[in-house]
């Protein structure tokens, strides 16, 4: 087998559908793929979808929402390809874009994951590689001061102008909805961390990457749609806190001391900052009372982690 295609999936249909759609009439021989959903505990009427739709893709059906990481690993596990792809459902994969980061990784036995250039549905850039996290980059997620500087290398972002040349380029990691993995790789280095429930979890996967000299390419060729954190948006609120756990976990796993106890009080600050905005909002009759509250109570549980 070439290529398994992992998705994890909970209460998207219709984006699964589309994503589905797009990897199926993407993907042709002589390529020998396969496609994998893990479907953490949807009840949205996925599984009759893909039942329905497309008899072709294997489900494995879990019980309970195990989160992405733990699902990942399922389908990893019950996956033989030589190259693994984990693909986010709010996806939608362009022609060739698949088969162009399978012959890449098939050319360069040295690259251990590559990643593909990410667009908005309506076309526009968006970041799909980033360096690993540095204190500049936690103060920009709070305080985004400037557009350039937030766009910038600063704030762990690599120059558009890399992917608007269309050649491979080095990178620290792509973000988790999308990238391929070689299988070898994965043996070497191990499953993803489960202790992620959500995010970071590639971030982590990178970074023991690269400490087994493993290199990693954005591939800005092959082209995928995202929709950018649909499945998340249903549960914000908790997801900004998942997120917080998520980040402590990586800079406790791979960071120094020093650089989690500056981390933590520029999240502190951020909550400071974030508390008194959300509260003007409320006054301005931007914000209403109940979203108010579940930021507030969010942000109580965030800083109840540092």
């Amino acid at each position: 087998m070439d290529l398994a295609v992992v998705i994890v999936s909970y209460n998207t249909r219709e984006l699964l559908r589309g994503c589905l759609s797009s990897v199926l009439s993407t993907l042709s021989s002589p390529l020998n793929y396969e496609v994998i959903v893990v479907d953490n505990a949807s009840i949205d009427g996925s599984i009759a979808m893909m039942q329905d739709s497309f008899p072709q893709a294997r489900v494995i059906v879990n019980e309970e929402n195990r989160g992405f990481a733990a699902a990942s690993n399922q389908g990893i596990g019950q996956s033989s390809g030589r190259h693994v792809m984990l693909l986010n459902p709010d996806t939608v994969v362009t022609e060739g874009a698949l088969e162009g980061m399978v012959r890449f990784m098939e050319e360069h036995a040295e690259v251990g994951v590559v990643g593909p250039k990410l667009l908005f549905p309506d076309g526009r850039f968006q970041h799909s590689a980033f360096t690993f996290p540095t204190l500049p980059m936690i103060f920009f997620d709070f305080f985004p001061i400037n557009h350039r500087l937030t766009s910038s290398r600063l704030n762990g972002r690599y120059p558009r102008a890399l992917y608007d040349a269309g050649d491979p380029f080095p990178i620290d990691h792509p973000l988790g909805a999308g990238l391929m993995v070689r299988r070898r790789v994965i043996e070497e280095v191990g499953m993803l961390d489960e202790s992620f429930f959500m995010y970071c979890e590639e971030i982590d996967w990178c970074m023991r990457m690269k400490s087994a000299r493993w290199q990693i390419f954005c591939f800005p060729r092959a082209e995928i749609v995202h929709y950018v954190g649909q499945s998340v948006k249903q549960f914000q609120s908790q997801m900004f806190v998942e997120l917080h756990k998520s980040r402590y976990r990586l800079y406790e796993k791979h960071y120094s001391r020093s650089f989690t106890r500056v981390a933590r009080w520029l999240v502190l600050l951020g909550l400071t900052y974030r508390s008194l905005r959300d509260r003007w909002a409320l006054w301005r009759r931007r914000l209403n009372r109940g979203a108010l509250e579940d930021r507030l109570e969010a942000y109580r549980q965030v800083r109840l982690l540092s």
